[in-house]
């Protein structure tokens, strides 16, 4: 069971919040490497397969009416993972932006990459610049990807901002509030984390999305990346409607507001 969105959303239902789902799904995509030790091939081979169960997601969410659907790639934590292996996700990076690019923007949806850029090839810096102008005006599904990506990078970097404003007179310390911090945040103007799913059995947020996160339903599930598919997301959705969201609210004053 469902309850009213907190203030700070946004105040337009779409038919999937309606219907008691998530507007916006968050996921920590796990078990690439586990699924490929378990078979005899190498850590590679589970990123790729990882990239099918990327591909039924999105088709899934599309389907099931979710208005953002935001992804973690790549964490900033991920670069001390062995060379080879960051090579590859690397160059499998760049393959899914050549390749999947097109296919996003038939199908209406846009395509967002957050995270600090910077440490990326020119190659791919390039890449997601024109994906994300390609797909800018595609309003079926908006997917985020989350790439050298980590919570407290995005708030630091928000602080940092809202500092500088202050420091040129443009804000006033006693103005920083919860919006004004959120507003410069990376996921400025989406809709707050109604879901996030953890694949792989590990029960952490490592790292992600952590503003975004604060009244999210948490879902964790034994399934290893590469195995979750439509019936995976289906169990997820279920299980979120069956939650009773209080946003700090008693139950009785949540019955009332749903009754009203």
């Amino acid at each position: 069971m469902t309850s009213p969105l907190p203030s700070g959303a946004d105040s337009g239902a779409s038919a999937a919040a309606a219907a008691g789902l998530p507007r916006h799904v968050a996921i920590i995509m796990d078990g690439n490497n586990r699924w490929a030790k378990a078979r005899g091939l190498s850590g590679v081979r589970g990123h790729h397969a990882g990239v099918e169960a990327v591909r039924a997601t999105i088709r899934r969410a599309a389907e099931r009416g979710i208005q953002t659907l935001t992804l973690f790639a790549f964490s900033s934590e991920n670069w001390k993972r062995p060379r080879a292996e960051v090579s590859a996700l690397m160059e499998l990076f760049l393959l899914a932006l050549k390749r999947e690019v097109n296919k996003l923007h038939a199908n209406g949806i846009r395509l967002t990459v957050i995270g600090d850029r910077s440490a990326f090839s020119e190659a791919i810096q390039g890449h997601i610049a024109r994906a994300e102008a390609k797909t800018r005006d595609n309003t079926r599904l908006h997917l985020v990807v989350a790439a050298n990506y980590g919570g407290q990078w995005d708030l630091a970097r928000a602080a940092r901002r809202l500092g500088e404003r202050v420091a040129a007179g443009e804000l006033a310390p006693a103005a920083i509030d919860e919006a004004a911090l959120g507003g410069e945040l990376s996921l400025a103007g989406v809709a707050p984390v109604d879901l996030c799913i953890r694949t792989s059995g590990e029960q952490r947020i490592s790292n992600f999305v952590l503003w975004e996160l604060a009244y999210a339903e948490l879902h964790f599930t034994q399934c290893q990346w590469p195995d979750f598919d439509a019936d995976a997301f289906d169990a997820a959705l279920e299980d979120f409607r069956r939650r009773k969201r209080r946003f700090g609210m008693t139950d009785d004053q949540i019955d009332e507001a749903q009754g009203a």
